[in-house]
């Protein structure tokens, strides 16, 4: 089960993140987090840069409203996404 944690102002939620992909795409769980393959390497913040880019489109919500409160150097991170609801993340994951 996915740990999306529900907040005031939007969710957070645990990504663990397989960067160097041929194609960026959900793979599904994780030990709780939402597994996500990038197409960006590791490299000066490219890949979390892409995972905020790719996120918004998915979730059609403005890059700004996003951003990683922890793991910015690991594969498993803490994304915040304002004004979302957890019913709406979990029914365009799936």
């Amino acid at each position: 089960m996915l740990n999306i944690q529900e907040k005031p102002d939007g969710i957070t939620i645990e990504c663990y993140i397989s960067p160097r992909a041929s194609k960026s795409k959900i793979k599904g769980e994780r030990n709780g987090a939402l597994a996500i393959a990038l197409r960006s390497a590791p490299v000066e913040g490219k890949a979390n840069q892409e995972l905020i880019e790719f996120l918004a489109k998915l979730l059609s919500v403005p890059k700004s409203k996003i951003s990683i409160l922890r793991g910015e150097t690991s594969r498993t991170k803490l994304v915040f996404i304002q004004g979302i609801k957890k019913n709406i993340i979990t029914a365009k994951i799936n």
